[in-house]
């Protein structure tokens, strides 16, 4: 397994961490302007389905938000791969950004629902591909002993996008449903000219690898297989949460918008500001054993909210956020280091493919087992959260097993070149 050895010095007190100075920062900022626009669609989604094109069910109408994901997992592994490929990340990244753009400002002209659809399937090609480039540059900018920030700081700009876009996307939308595509892609090329002006690969154009070469080596690498391996569970559990959990506080504990809204908050705020730090924790702490009692700690909190009551269900999301924070980012730290210098495009392509599975799994999964356990003698709800819950903290005990068994090597530690 390639290991890149540099080692960046750390900042002198009173000095900006590198992420945050220069070209570092620049990723960051694209990665947060390029989430922006996905969950900013969320609130106007009527608006695009059965108010435009009467006479849709509901599969149709839940049809728009998911396709872009099928999309998304056709996009990764092709961006990944021709950018390992050719050995340059910047002209792809640019390029799909501007693609992007075009696709997000031509939704509102679709005249027909088939239409609208393949445009959503070619935007979540354009978003993802986008997204694995990105991510892939921003970890090219540091040596080994940076990874942990630097893929701390990613997932900071991710989920901080993501918080953002829906409540941006609701006040825009109050205004004029079209503005929210219209506004998502005139930002996508903003970033695309951006990333042209301001972006620069390391090193120039680095020796390509054939794409048989680089799936060789990516399996050749058992170790990627735990970050993949997490990344699917955990956005399993994101989309249990936006389906699941979101029915539960509006049926059972008869939480209104506003109510449920806070509760999302409450988790959303702390994970995004401590994704960072958490990232930066990986380099006096082991991110692999982060990542295992992070996930425990998750699935135990996951399990319990069944029994939390209405007056702590804030709280406890606040505190669901924290965990959450602790074991994302070392997940991103370790699909770097894994992926190594010469296939990392790759490798955190394929860990974008795997969340984009387990979210679209997530829903799914809790729906099933909620109709399974209402025809039986339980409590249909928390038996649904403990068995998402045991999901999590299973896989993370199961990997500890495999670790103190020597089936997998721990990682490097990046404070040491």
């Amino acid at each position: 397994m390639s290991q890149e050895k540099t080692v960046r010095s750390t900042p002198a007190p009173g000095h900006f961490a590198p992420e945050f100075t220069g070209p570092h920062l620049l990723p960051l900022l694209l990665l947060f302007g390029l989430m922006l626009p996905v969950t900013g669609m969320v609130p106007v989604l009527p608006d695009f389905t059965v108010a435009r094109f009467a006479g849709l069910g509901q599969f149709e109408s839940h049809l728009f938000m998911s396709i872009n994901m099928i999309g998304a997992l056709i996009g990764a592994p092709i961006a990944g791969l021709l950018s390992d490929r050719i050995g340059r990340r910047m002209p792809l990244a640019v390029v799909a950004l501007a693609v992007n753009g075009l696709a997000l400002l031509a939704l509102p002209l679709a005249d027909s629902y088939p239409l609208l659809l393949a445009l959503r399937l070619f935007e979540g090609f354009c978003h993802m591909a986008s997204l694995s480039l990105l991510m892939a540059i921003a970890a090219d900018h540091v040596g080994h002993a940076g990874l942990g920030a630097r893929m701390g700081g990613v997932g900071a700009a991710i989920s901080l996008g993501v918080a953002a876009g829906a409540p941006l996307g609701g006040w825009v939308g109050g205004i004029d449903p079209l503005w929210v595509p219209q506004g998502g892609g005139a930002l996508s090329l903003i970033l695309a000219v951006l990333a042209l002006l301001g972006l620069r690969d390391v090193g120039g154009t680095r020796r390509g690898l054939e794409p048989g070469a680089i799936v060789r080596a990516l399996r050749s690498r058992r170790e990627l297989a735990l970050p993949l391996a997490f990344s699917f569970v955990d956005r399993l559990t994101v989309g249990f949460i936006v389906s699941t959990l979101v029915l539960y506080l509006g049926t059972v504990m008869n939480f209104d918008a506003r109510a449920i809204g806070a509760a999302m908050a409450a988790f959303l705020v702390p994970f995004s500001l401590l994704t960072w730090p958490a990232g930066h924790l990986c380099r006096r702490i082991d991110p692999l054993a982060m990542m295992i009692s992070g996930s425990v700690l998750y699935g135990l909190f996951l399990a319990a909210l069944a029994f939390v009551p209405a007056g702590g269900f804030v709280p406890a999301m606040a505190a669901g956020g924290v965990i959450a924070a602790l074991m994302y980012a070392p997940s991103l730290v370790l699909a770097a280091q894994y992926g190594g210098t010469d296939c990392r495009a790759s490798a955190l392509a394929a860990f974008n493919m795997a969340g984009s599975l387990g979210f679209a799994s997530g829903p799914l999964l809790s729906g099933g087992l909620l109709a399974l356990f209402s025809h039986l003698p339980v409590a249909p709800y928390p038996a649904v959260f403990i068995c998402v819950g045991a999901i999590e903290a299973g896989l993370a005990l199961a990997v500890f097993a495999l670790v103190r068994r020597g089936r997998f090597q721990p990682p490097v530690s990046l404070g040491t070149p």
